[in-house]
């Protein structure tokens, strides 16, 4: 005799069909957030242009992974089909769609985070360091969180999604003060 399953159960579930898409497009949304927000400060420039760029990223980046994500679900299932599966055989295969809006959803909501700074008040002197301090969060608090679906070990798994951001926040922000002192752009 089976039980039914609680609701916790199921929204398990759910968020396990879909846990790749979220880890992707939370970790890159993140990611390249940060990093344009990164370089703008080591180049020295404006608020408003954190702001343009960061909004301009969120959208036009997260729409592009998803739209990515959907073309590579639908190519997965088109080998699986042409070496004699059948469509459907795997998970991701099922709703393309579904996964493509995961990524999407992912991507913005968390690629937000390292704009926050620069769209409440905060004084300005003080905009990158809360953003960093953000940023760095968000990303250990989302490497933990993959732990309630893959049963994986919370500090380990947030520790190594927050060391692969701020390594690439620390190149973003090297390349953008690099170029601002080597074009004569600091400010």
């Amino acid at each position: 005799m089976t039980t039914p399953h609680t609701s916790g159960e199921r929204a398990r579930d759910v968020i396990g069909r879909y846990i790749g898409d979220l880890v992707y497009g939370a970790n890159d949304g993140i990611i390249t957030t940060f990093a344009i927000v990164a370089g703008v400060a080591g180049a020295a420039l404006s608020a408003r242009v954190v702001v343009i760029l960061g909004v301009a990223n969120l959208l036009a980046d997260g729409f592009s992974m998803a739209a990515s994500n959907v073309l590579a679900i639908r190519s997965r299932a088109a080998v699986d089909r042409h070496n004699g599966g059948e469509e459907g055989d795997a998970v991701e295969e099922v709703r393309p769609l579904r996964h493509g809006a995961a990524t999407f959803g992912a991507f913005v909501v968390a690629g937000s985070v390292p704009l926050l700074a620069y769209l409440l008040p905060a004084p300005p002197q003080h905009r990158f360091t809360l953003t960093v301090v953000l940023t760095l969060l968000t990303l250990f608090v989302v490497g933990a969180a993959r732990t309630l679906v893959t049963r994986g070990r919370p500090l380990r798994d947030g520790l190594e999604m927050l060391a692969i951001g701020a390594l690439a926040a620390a190149v973003a922000w090297g390349v953008g003060r690099f170029l601002a002192v080597t074009t004569g752009h600091v400010g």
